[in-house]
């Protein structure tokens, strides 16, 4: 029932925001505005009820003539405000309503929204509440009436038990002190409102609170001439509790459960109210439940800056990255203008609710996606295009020196980098840095410590035949010369999930896979890992004894090396061939593993395939292609 009623109006609202996104163009649809234009109402309100309440006069003999004197003697300034105050809180009650109605409609308000739908709730009555009580203030037939059933619908109560409309028998019977109670009231419980209001909007990640300009000229002067066509004034004379109101006009915003209390008994109207503010306060909690995936969070990989981000159950991809404050691009946050449009690299989403003209069936097709509908089904990896070029990262760009130097082989040299006391570049295991060159040009080392033994940064550089930094780091480096560095960067790291990890390494893509595997065992984790590394010489296993120990120290790693061009001279009985065929000869069904892969790009582009056609899943597919920079 709740599923049928969700899609039935996610349809029409749909429908209505395209209409109204070809009338005034997605940056001005009013739909898109509804929490803003309420803050802004309650401002309207709050200024027109200071100016008001100027002249008001807080006593039973003289409220009704103070306010009859702000309609007649200023008509054009008390008189006008004092109708753009009643409409303005018309309109906040019917912008919180539909802005509440929508967020049910589009399931916004199950997981972590839970806090902003229960404060919600709250608002909505404490707004209620308030525009009840200011309409007791006019003193009025139609606050006669208000006060009257208000209070005997109160006395109902077994805590009041009738003592309260007692106070309404005879006109006597209301003193100052009540009115003045009445007043305080009016003013206490908007700072109630206002307090609440924030705190409502605390969880919501860039929340806005001021609606565009177009829309604030056009809500005033819509409620300015609603005040001079149609003016608020009193109605039927002062109170006077011996005589029964008659005829009334009645605001059907704020009072439109009033009706009931002569038609049903008081006990029902309670039992309304009551049940429906329960099963508003527990739709989070009530079925259907989530239907995702039970896991509670995702992790996304963001390109170009590299940037891992915590994903909750139902986040969208951009609340999280606004929640932790990465400038991705957005206007509408609803899905109708396509600012926030991703390429989806790796894993998969839903895509959500969104105008067809901002991502079309053939866009979805390609791998794009809105970050702010779309919602995670695994772990991602996603491209988008930064706001401007200092949006795009946290890059770090610092001068290091070199501290040490180890041949590792005839063609593999380990540097060691330190960087200035208290300096440190944050990164996750499997990502790389640039080193920049004096001639602007940039080389990519994948970080081979991992990121608890951040005091150096550890690079494995192979010698490249013509090389322009490689053959500096052979011939003519020494420790003690300068470097400058720019990163983190690159998404090549671990996911957050159960399945047994297989990585293929490729000559000095090791490195980042050492990286990889050293956190990985720092953190305790408990996942089956095998490394498979692929060289052409054994000699070229630069670091094999490493690789040993591990498997000696930790019963869930295995290492495998494989030699692609053995000679009789290397005297090597292990693998042979090209490491992702030992793969395919060892898995045949590679589905329910998880598969990094770093090497060349010749590599990568061989094992991809034959990994796919060997069952295992793209989204649980992930690379690291090395391509050989120019001289």
């Amino acid at each position: 029932m709740t599923v049928r009623l969700q899609r039935g109006l996610r349809w029409l609202f749909m429908r209505v925001e395209a209409l109204f996104n070809a009338a005034f163009g997605d940056p001005l649809n009013p739909l898109y505005h509804l929490g803003a234009m309420s803050f802004f109402l309650f401002w309207i309100i709050t200024v027109s009820g200071l100016y008001l309440y100027i002249f008001f006069e807080t006593s039973v003999a003289d409220a009704y003539a103070s306010v009859q004197a702000l309609s007649e003697d200023q008509r054009y300034v008390g008189g006008i405000l004092r109708s753009v105050h009643r409409y303005a809180s018309d309109a906040m009650v019917l912008t919180m309503l539909v802005h509440m109605l929508r967020h049910f409609a589009f399931d916004r308000f199950r997981g972590f929204r839970w806090f902003s739908w229960m404060t919600g709730v709250i608002l909505i009555w404490l707004v209620y509440v308030s525009g009840i009580n200011g309409y007791m203030l006019p003193w009025d037939s139609l606050a006669q009436f208000v006060v009257v059933a208000s209070f005997e619908w109160l006395d109902w109560l077994p805590i009041f038990d009738g003592a309260l409309i007692r106070n309404f028998i005879y006109q006597t019977s209301v003193n100052d002190r009540f009115f003045s109670l009445l007043s305080f009231l009016h003013i206490g419980l908007p700072l109630l409102v206002l307090l609440l209001m924030w705190i409502h909007v605390q969880r919501v990640p860039k929340a806005r609170t001021q609606p565009p300009r177009p829309i604030m000229a056009c809500l005033l002067l819509t409620l300015l001439a609603l005040s001079l066509v149609r003016p608020a004034l009193s109605q039927g004379g002062a109170a006077d509790f011996g005589a029964v109101p008659g005829e009334l006009a009645f605001d059907w915003f704020y009072l439109a459960v009033f009706p009931l209390l002569y038609l049903w008994p008081m006990g029902q109207v309670w039992l309304l109210l009551v049940a429906a503010t329960a099963l508003f306060i527990a739709l989070p909690w009530l079925p259907p439940t989530w239907r995702r995936s039970a896991r509670r969070e995702f992790h996304v990989w963001l390109h170009p800056d590299g940037r891992k981000l915590a994903i909750r159950r139902g986040e969208t991809i951009l609340e999280a990255g606004l929640r932790t404050e990465i400038a991705l691009p957005f206007e509408c946050r609803n899905g109708a203008c396509g600012k926030c449009r991703c390429t989806v690299l790796h894993g998969s989403v839903e895509h959500g609710a969104a105008q067809p003209n901002a991502l079309t069936e053939a866009q979805k097709a390609a791998g794009q996606a809105l970050m702010c509908c779309a919602v995670p089904n695994s772990d991602l990896e996603i491209e988008y295009e930064p706001v401007d070029a200092n949006s795009a990262a946290t890059l770090h760009t610092l001068r290091g020196r070199v501290h040490g130097m180890e041949r590792l082989s005839d063609e593999v040299m380990r540097i060691l980098v330190a960087l200035p006391p208290g300096e440190r570049i944050p990164f996750i295991a499997g990502q790389y840095i640039n080193i920049l060159l004096e001639d602007g040009q940039r080389r990519a080392f994948s970080f081979a410590n991992p990121p608890h033994r951040s005091e150096f940064i550890e690079l494995h550089v192979r010698l490249i035949a013509g090389g322009l930094f490689t053959t500096h780091v052979f011939s003519g480096m020494a420790v003690g010369d300068e470097l400058r560095c720019e990163g983190p960067l690159g998404s090549f790291t671990l996911r957050e999930s159960e399945r047994p990890i297989i990585f293929v390494a490729g000559a000095t893509g090791f490195a980042p896979i050492k990286s990889i595997v050293e956190d990985a065992f720092h953190r305790g984790m408990s996942r089956p890992m095998l490394l498979y590394w692929g060289v052409r010489r054994p000699a070229d296993l630069y670091m094999m004894s490493l690789a040993e120990r591990w498997q000696r120290e930790h019963r869930t790693f295995r290492f495998v090396p494989v030699i692609s061009e053995s000679a009789p001279g290397d005297h090597w009985t292990g693998r042979t061939g090209l490491v992702h065929q030992a793969i395919l000869d060892d898995f045949p069904d590679l589905r329910g593993f998880e598969v990094y892969v770093c090497g060349s790009a010749q590599m990568v582009d061989a094992a991809f395939p034959a990994f796919l056609r060997q069952g295992l899943a793209d989204e649980y597919c992930f690379s690291d292609a090395f391509v050989a920079a120019g001289t």
